[in-house]
């Protein structure tokens, strides 16, 4: 079966599409990968949209029916580019807003998630079944909704003799532990703070660029140690897993205080501040959450992810890795290309789903129980 996978990450970017096969058991087997940015128009609502504390209604529904819109236009893009046609769809969806811990609601104590485009709009465009909104099953069964992509993490990185750790550096950083030889139920899995989020918002506020490309500007600044330090102390890098952040612990009041901390440095010493905090939390994570694990031993970081272009990242999680006897590697050594994993990973939960099987990991999510993920909408 030929599934194509959509992808729209956190730093609302634009769209991914993973078009693969799977079959039975087997391998997942990539064809091709392709990205369609935003407009620019599309771009600055679904930012205005994310974690807003007021909205229009209105144009809420809009972007929901406008973004199913775009998404199957990116399918049928894909598909023209490399000559094959989709047999299912698995779309993640635009989260505007994610909030795995339950907080009180009118009363009531409730967790929550919202990913938007109308898989219904996807369906009858591509003619063929969409998966999409995969989260709330797993919430509904006592999860987190996040993270997900330790279900593909596990397929495609488990190892019999090398124990192995999958990070992601997305608008979101997330890691998937798998000691060699493991099962299922032996896989750690959480968000370990941010990845792009924090420094391409300061590239916007202060290049006038959507990224720092290449992390050139980074790489020529000083990170602001006492600043990185004070940082570090935030509550969500001393939670315990499970755990899922999002724009609501990374995103404009955040950086709106790491600015203000920041005051009166350099641009390069900002984003250099904000890289190695990136690469700082990572490493931290791993040592406080994943190493102490006795029974399992890990030698291999392999990195995913539009993090992966970041140089000066790269170099700063290299440095922060190696005292813990970890090897720095990357998802395209194993036949997927780190931009292509995301889109990828709901392609094969929608497969998951599509053939009635669980496809959330409760080690991962916090879920009681596995749990069939998404809702299926009918050509």
């Amino acid at each position: 079966m030929i599934v194509a996978g959509v992808m729209s990450g956190t730093s609302a970017d634009g769209i991914n599409v993973a078009l693969v096969r799977i079959s039975g058991s087997g391998p997942l087997r990539p064809i091709g990968h392709a990205e369609f940015p935003y407009p620019k128009n599309v771009r600055k609502a679904v930012l205005s949209a994310m974690n807003a504390t007021s909205a229009d209604v209105s144009d809420l529904a809009r972007l929901n029916f406008l973004l199913g819109e775009l998404y199957a236009e990116a399918v049928m893009a894909a598909q023209k580019k490399f000559s094959k046609k989709a047999d299912l769809v698995g779309c993640h969806g635009q989260t505007l807003y994610h909030q795995g811990t339950p907080k009180f609601f009118l009363g009531r104590k409730i967790a929550t998630t919202w990913q938007t485009g109308e898989g219904a709009i996807l369906a009858q465009r591509l003619g063929v079944p969409v998966v999409s909104d995969f989260r709330p099953a797993d919430m509904a069964a006592g999860g987190k909704g996040a993270p997900l992509v330790p279900f593909l993490d596990f397929k495609l990185f488990r190892h019999a003799t090398l124990g192995r750790i999958a990070q992601n550096v997305g608008g979101i950083a997330n890691l998937t532990a798998i000691p060699a030889g493991a099962a299922a139920k032996d896989v750690i899995a959480f968000d370990t703070g941010p990845g792009n989020m924090v420094i391409d918002a300061l590239a916007q506020r202060f290049l006038h660029k959507p990224y720092d490309r290449d992390g050139n500007v980074a790489g020529s600044g000083m990170v602001l140690e006492k600043i990185l330090n004070q940082l570090l102390k935030e509550r969500f890098f001393r939670e315990q897993p499970p755990k899922t952040a999002g724009r609501e612990e990374f995103g404009r009041e955040f950086v709106a205080a790491f600015i203000r901390l920041c005051g009166r440095a350099r641009n390069e010493d900002i984003l250099a501040t904000a890289t190695a905090l990136t690469a700082q939390s990572i490493a931290g994570a791993i040592q406080r959450f994943v190493l102490p694990n006795k029974a399992a031993q890990y030698h291999e970081l392999i990195v995913s992810g539009g993090g992966l272009r970041n140089a000066t990242l790269m170099a700063m999680l290299a440095n922060a890795v190696a005292p813990l006897g970890l090897a720095l590697r990357s998802s395209d050594e194993f036949g997927l290309p780190s931009e292509a994993k995301e889109a990828a990973a709901f392609a094969l939960l929608a497969y998951e789903t599509w053939h009635h099987r669980p496809s959330n990991m409760p080690s991962a999510t916090g879920a009681t129980r596995p749990a069939v993920l998404g809702k299926i909408s009918y050509a």
